[in-house]
């Protein structure tokens, strides 16, 4: 693939919950390396373009483009197996199973069977409290512990592209820095991200680009830095912070 063609292309998307517009002629472009953040308020679309790219919701309208072929309507594992890892808001672990057996279920999108224990051991070195944990039940880990689980099992997909959606949510201030260092870690081994995060702040800190979004429309994007520093972004979604 030509290293400067886009890795995702979401072009005019429409979105509709019933007759309510949800997303409306949304379009923009990944390319291979970046991490993207997407920011906006509750309810404003961020969440549906991240289950727009995985068909978790049908398209109305549009095209979605992953490494220059379309995905739009393909049926959600096929994605996976393309190499588009989701993470959801909530992490979606299974609490029942092991730390492991989780980490075995992430494993089966991999295109590559055959660097499955390779796999494991990057995710052990990366997070060494899930080694620690590794036949614990899910369920006893702590909520950072669940989203590093979470981070993990997409590691072992093998992926491409890996949408996060709010990787911080309902986690100490200390375990946040953490998490953010990790999903910068996944960056610098070859993960582009597409994220999806309430702390806007913590998000433009790391992210290459950002897309804000108002009411299922993009208002804003470009380089991340930058969009910081705008009043309107400063006033909306930083608190005033400089």
């Amino acid at each position: 693939m030509n290293p400067t063609a886009p890795i995702l292309k979401v072009d005019g998307i429409r979105v509709h919950y019933g007759v309510i517009p949800a997303l409306a002629e949304v379009s923009f472009e990944i390319l291979p390396g970046q991490i993207v953040a997407l920011i906006g308020a509750n309810g404003a679309g961020k969440t549906t373009i991240l289950r727009s790219i995985s068909n978790l919701v049908p398209l109305s309208s549009g095209q979605i483009h992953f490494l220059g072929e379309p995905i739009s309507g393909l049926p959600t594992h096929q994605i996976a197996r393309r190499g588009i890892s989701h993470v959801p808001e909530g992490r979606g672990i299974f609490l029942n199973l092991s730390v492991e057996e989780n980490l075995d279920l992430g494993a089966w999108a991999a295109p590559n069977a055959r660097s499955y224990r390779e796999d494991l051991e990057t995710v052990y070195e990366l997070f060494p409290r899930l080694a620690e944990r590794r036949k614990q039940n899910a369920g006893t880990l702590s909520g950072g512990e669940q989203q590093m689980l979470a981070l993990g099992r997409a590691w072992m997909s093998q992926p491409r592209l890996l949408l996060l959606d709010e990787p911080s949510l309902g986690l100490a201030p200390q375990m946040i820095e953490r998490i953010f260092e990790l999903i910068q870690e996944l960056n610098r081994r070859g993960v582009t991200l597409l994220l999806v995060e309430q702390n806007a702040l913590q998000a433009l800190q790391i992210a290459h680009e950002a897309i804000v979004l108002e009411t299922g429309k993009i208002v804003m994007k470009g380089d991340a830095r930058a969009l910081s520093k705008t009043d309107e972004v400063r006033r909306a979604y930083l608190g005033g912070y400089l």
